[in-house]
């Protein structure tokens, strides 16, 4: 490969840069976008995945024998046929040299990833103009309840039809069998606050046990930091809080209790509690591990996400608003948290039923028959 992505990490910071293999000098541009990812707080694995998206273009490039820049040059047309060949070509799996093919979904994140890099490039570097196939015009709607919604037309059409794909939600039932099959308590208090709050995981073990949770309320807030020992972070940086039952609010402090020692030495509210790296903060790895475990015990598949699915769903039923819920699980986009929510046919009859029981005779249709 004639390409690789670099990582340095500094003051608890990690760095991307993409290094050309055969001189191992820095690919200017490419490393500028990820300084300025990681500056405006993206999360490392989402910087860890651009990288990787613009280091799998960069050998496009090498193959057609191009620059970056040149294609500012080509007309729309051939623009079009620039990325969509680009699609093709990480389909066919010459981006890994594997004979598997990533999904269609896949395909495309990786070529909006390189879009964004090429905006990036439009606004620092005013001299190469703008790529054609992402011109759009755009306007601001706003719903029924206030909320305004940006509506992009692109010009760029290419896009490989995605899969279907919607995340499985857990289910009541297997949540309970999986925290009587956990072998010790942290691990149960892991899955109640996951199920109960809608956190993502990287919030969830970036909590801070003095400051972040509001005892006398029950309320467990989440926030982003730059230094969190176990890489933990609020993704998109913001701020949000949860209410916990009085039941699980019970199971943490006695959570607290039992593991008070361990505790007392640092502030991460979720930690290893046993072999060489007890007392240290949880990482997501020994999450994802955790659950592979209770799968192996139980038959039964969860994962964080499953859980957020769990809480969106529940707080649908229980009437909440989709804004509220939007909120609760820190979206910025209200499609986003559509495709948490399990729409079933009995419902959507249910609601039709119910409309045209107050709204009968809409057309008239009955006078056509007369």
């Amino acid at each position: 490969m004639p390409y690789e992505v670099v990582t340095v990490k500094e003051a608890s910071v990690k760095y991307f840069y993409i290094r050309d293999t055969e001189t191992l000098d820095i690919v200017t541009l490419p490393s500028k976008y990820l300084m300025h990812k990681t500056r405006v707080r993206r999360s490392p694995n989402t910087i860890r995945r651009s990288a990787f998206a613009i280091l799998y273009y960069l050998e496009y490039l090498e193959e057609k024998d191009m620059q970056i820049t040149e294609i500012y040059g080509l007309p729309y047309d051939e623009q079009t046929e620039h990325f969509v060949n680009f699609l093709y070509w990480i389909k066919a799996g010459n981006h890994t040299k594997q004979e598997s093919s990533p999904k269609n979904g896949t395909c495309n994140a990786y070529l909006k990833d390189v879009f964004r890099f090429y905006l990036f490039i439009e606004r620092e570097y005013e001299q190469y103009g703008t790529l054609k196939v992402l011109s759009y015009n755009q306007i601001v709607a706003v719903n029924e309840v206030g909320v305004k919604r940006v509506l992009r037309n692109n010009a760029f059409h290419g896009y490989l039809k995605a899969e279907e794909s919607k995340g499985k939600s857990a289910r009541q039932n297997e949540i309970v069998t999986v925290l009587q099959a956990c072998t010790n308590c942290r691990d149960q208090l892991l899955l109640l606050l996951l199920a109960e709050t809608g956190y993502r995981i990287g919030e969830i073990l970036g909590i801070d046990y003095v400051k972040d949770i509001d005892y006398r309320n029950h309320v467990i807030r989440v926030y982003f930091r730059e230094d969190n020992e176990n890489d933990a972070r609020a993704k998109n940086a913001e701020y949000r809080k949860a209410k916990i039952s009085d039941d699980t609010f019970e199971f943490l402090m006695h959570y607290l209790s039992k593991y008070g020692k361990i505790l007392q030495h640092q502030n991460y509210l979720f930690v290893n509690i046993m072999g060489s790296t007890k007392g240290k903060p949880l990482k997501v790895d020994s999450v994802y591990d955790m659950f592979e475990r209770m799968e192996k015990k139980t038959g039964i598949k969860l994962t964080p996400h499953m859980l957020r699915h769990y809480f969106a769903n529940m707080r649908k039923k229980a009437g909440w608003r989709l804004e509220l819920i939007s909120q609760a699980l820190g979206h910025k986009h209200l499609d986003t948290t559509i495709k948490y929510l399990d729409w079933i046919d009995e419902e959507l009859v249910a609601a039709s039923n119910e409309f045209y029981e107050k709204h009968a005779s809409i057309f008239g249709a009955e006078k056509l028959l007369e």
